[in-house]
């Protein structure tokens, strides 16, 4: 194996892992956001149960207000999150450039080496028909 397979191998599977990590951002970040979504709605079903019991009305702005921070919180670790996969698609697309620079060097040595080959073919033949032509 070649020193450039060698490299496209290792990017290669740098990218893989970086998917990999990517994906995990990803499913940690839809997994936040179905929280904010129950938090939402929980506060959508309290709103409706508030409003037609009378005794649970004295409780609703302390929940509100707790549900407020819950959902302030969620939002942060959303935007964290959201930080951290910028990150990650960042770190894959340079992952992915580099691949492809390995490839391009890859193939351009491949294209070097059949034309050495095939100048020394052609001086082969060359000389074949000489020694023909002299003999």
């Amino acid at each position: 194996m070649s020193w450039a397979e060698s490299l496209i191998k290792l990017s290669t599977y740098e990218a893989e892992v970086l998917q990999k990590r990517l994906a995990e951002i990803v499913d940690r970040r839809v997994a936040v956001e179905m929280r904010l979504a129950c938090l939402e709605a929980e506060g959508e079903a309290e709103a409706g149960f508030s409003a037609q019991e009378a005794a649970a009305g004295i409780y609703r702005a302390g929940f509100f207000e707790g549900l407020k921070m819950r959902k302030a919180r969620v939002q942060s670790e959303i935007d964290v999150i959201l930080i951290e996969e910028t990150g990650a698609r960042e770190a894959l697309a340079e992952a992915f450039e580099t691949q492809k620079k390995y490839e391009h060097i890859a193939l351009n040595l491949q294209i070097e080496a059949r034309k050495v080959q095939g100048r020394r073919d052609s001086a082969a033949l060359d000389e074949l028909g000489l020694r023909k032509k002299a003999g």
